[in-house]
């Protein structure tokens, strides 16, 4: 029980993370290869690497929307809601996770029937012939992820409604100080 719960913690912090960085790494890999192989006269050039390197970042884009749902990363116009009062800021802070779940699950519902879709057709894909469907089954995860993770940051954020709200710039500033300090920390 220890041990799952341990497991499930991780997860929840750092699986999108972990995904993404193993993506990156294979796709940095795949590539170095292919350059590598190109050189050589003697090897033969992968047929499948460009396709499999697409693949890849199209996987770590769809990853990626969950995980800036989750550090709160999303694009937005905070100078203007900073001119807000503090309950007027968080009441939008929430309309906005509401907004973001509710897209998230309408685009995950709309993802399932395109997987379904795609999976029926038996399409595959000319340079590696995987199927269709296995490359489009990241779609589904990440808006399903994004939904999940959408709803925490909501909840996240009605339990700390009374808590202070830093503004743009304070956030702004806090987060240079924790990176000049990751900084300084790694010269030692």
């Amino acid at each position: 029980p220890i041990c799952c719960m341990r497991l499930i913690k991780w997860l929840d912090e750092h699986l999108e993370e972990t995904l993404m960085i193993i993506l990156l790494i294979i796709i940095a890999c795949v590539t170095m290869i292919q350059v590598i192989v190109r050189k050589v006269p003697w090897l033969t050039s992968l047929t499948w690497a460009e396709e499999f390197c697409r693949f890849m970042w199209i996987w770590s884009v769809f990853i990626s929307l969950p995980y800036t749902i989750r550090m709160e990363n999303m694009l937005r116009v905070g100078v203007l809601v900073d001119l807000l009062p503090q309950a007027m800021k968080k009441i939008i802070g929430i309309i906005v996770d509401l907004i973001n779940m509710f897209c998230m699950g309408l685009l995950g519902f709309y993802s399932f029937e395109v997987l379904e879709n795609i999976y029926t057709s038996h399409e595959f894909s000319p340079a590696m012939e995987w199927p269709m469907w296995i490359v489009y089954a990241v779609m589904l995860f990440g808006y399903v992820l994004a939904t999940i993770r959408a709803f925490q940051v909501m909840i996240l954020h009605v339990k700390r409604f009374h808590e202070r709200e830093l503004t743009t710039l304070e956030q702004t500033m806090q987060d240079a100080a924790k990176e000049a300090e990751m900084a300084k920390g790694g010269d030692e």
